[in-house]
């Protein structure tokens, strides 16, 4: 695996590549000949328009396959952006590169530099340099954003005249003589997509939801499609599970979906004829009542099936918040927040936010996810020092706390609390500064990275 600088660059295997970027973001691809412009909106891939001729956009991964590119192209521009439009890149975690082959191997990482007021990254591009690809890092910012892009790749950005306030509208790029068509605007990350709701279960929750003083959540059809995958698998193996029988776990389903949580919680039942037994059978048990009544939940999905050997029905609820750029850094705070007051108990001075650190412990968090694996070793070797290293630090010391399957800051802090290894990190008095990265979905759901440096 190489660690990119800007300008860097590198040979491409054949085949296709995937190009992740973890977090709040959106990613989009410019597809572009040796003039270096667009040729029309088909050669724009972006949330609204998933798809070209060698390229597809499926959630937060770009799949890129030179050999299908239309003829003629020579260079395909990596495009990062916040998923809440109009939010400057410096108010969110630091975007990270990530590039597998076939496979799932690593190639590539790139961490640029930490971009300020830009709302808009180049990031890298994959070009044709003879009769080979190679990739290199760019990091190119444009503090103008849409307007900078538009001048330098002939992308319109047309003003959406029902809008009297906040960012332009995005529309798909076209030649400069036609006239585009705006793109619908991009709402906040994970926006609630209405789900028909013919059992009447979101009533059912929200009365009981309101008799406990909490608010009513909205039933979201992305989240009841991955419940309602989630219920088929668990139908055709006959028992209930996290992970199906074909290895996927419900959460890997909540993301494939295109929600992305900052907390998540499931129910996994069967035996309940109707959506009101099921609510009943929740309200019942102390662990499954919690989970139904959380008021931190604001999204939630229904499914069930009656399936295999036994006939029996089985059932799968899911609840989330989704995850915005503000959720995300308030998380991250209260993470800060709770480790300092376990220092001031032991008479320790406070950590300060490192953003450096912060950089390295989000990547390393949505590594675990993007390469299914969890240790403070990554699949390529690298340890905490190193990916710190590589993000920019220049601290002395290191240490790392990592967790997964903590559903809350309050709760994956005294986790580590409650294991002498976690302890002595926060605990140890030589540490001035932290950072900490989250991120939701893999095989348990969410992984946290505490880093900290001196």
């Amino acid at each position: 695996m190489s660690e990119l600088v800007p300008g860097g660059n590198l040979p491409l295997p054949g085949g296709a590549v995937s190009v992740q970027v973890p977090g709040p973001f959106d990613v989009s691809a410019l597809i572009t000949d040796d003039s270096g412009k667009v040729r029309g909106h088909a050669d724009f891939v972006f949330y609204n328009q998933p798809s070209a001729p060698g390229a597809r956009l499926h959630g937060h991964t770009l799949t890129v396959d030179p050999s299908g590119l239309r003829t003629g192209v020579t260079k395909v521009t990596v495009v990062v952006s916040p998923a809440e439009p109009g939010t400057p890149l410096g108010r969110l975690p630091a975007p990270t590169l990530l590039v597998t082959g076939q496979g799932g191997r690593l190639i590539a990482r790139f961490a640029p530099p930490r971009p300020g007021q830009e709302t808009v990254l180049l990031l890298a591009e994959i070009y044709r340099r003879g009769s080979g690809w190679k990739l290199r890092a760019l990091g190119q910012g444009y503090a103008d954003g849409l307007a900078g892009l538009a001048r330098d790749f002939g992308v319109e950005v047309t003003e959406d005249s029902a809008t009297t306030a906040g960012p332009p509208a995005r529309s798909a790029p076209a030649p400069a003589p036609q006239r585009p068509t705006t793109a619908p605007r991009r709402p906040a990350a994970a926006p609630s997509v209405p789900a028909p709701d013919p059992d009447g279960f979101v009533g059912l929750v929200n009365s009981a939801r309101a008799r406990a003083g909490s608010p009513p959540v909205s039933l979201d059809a992305r989240l009841t499609s991955a419940a309602r995958a989630h219920a088929s698998a668990m139908a055709a193996a006959g028992q209930l599970g996290v992970e199906g029988r074909d290895g996927v776990s419900v959460y890997q389903r909540v993301t494939a979906t295109g929600f992305t949580y900052v907390t998540v919680g499931e129910h996994l039942v069967s035996g309940p004829r109707t959506p009101a037994e099921f609510v009943d059978y929740c309200l019942g048990s102390q662990e499954p009542s919690r989970t139904l009544h959380d008021p931190a939940f604001t999204h939630a999905g229904l499914a069930y099936v009656t399936g295999g050997r036994s006939g029996d029905t089985y059932w799968t609820a899911l609840w989330a918040r989704p995850l915005t750029p503000q959720e995300l850094a308030r998380t991250a705070a209260d993470v800060v927040e709770l480790t300092n007051r376990e220092r001031a108990r032991a008479g320790l001075p406070p950590l300060a936010v490192d953003p450096v650190l912060t950089t390295a412990a989000q990547a390393h968090s949505a590594d675990m996810i993007a390469r299914a694996f969890y240790s403070h070793t990554s699949p390529d070797g690298s340890q905490p020092w190193d990916r710190a290293a590589a993000a920019g630090s220049t601290r002395r010391s290191i240490g790392e706390n990592i967790a997964c399957g903590q559903r809350s800051p309050a709760e994956v802090v005294e986790g580590w609390m409650n294991s002498p290894g976690h302890r002595a990190n926060i605990l140890k008095p030589t540490f001035t500064h932290i950072g900490v990265g989250f991120a939701g979905g893999g095989a348990a759901g969410t992984y946290w990275t505490q880093l900290f440096g001196a």
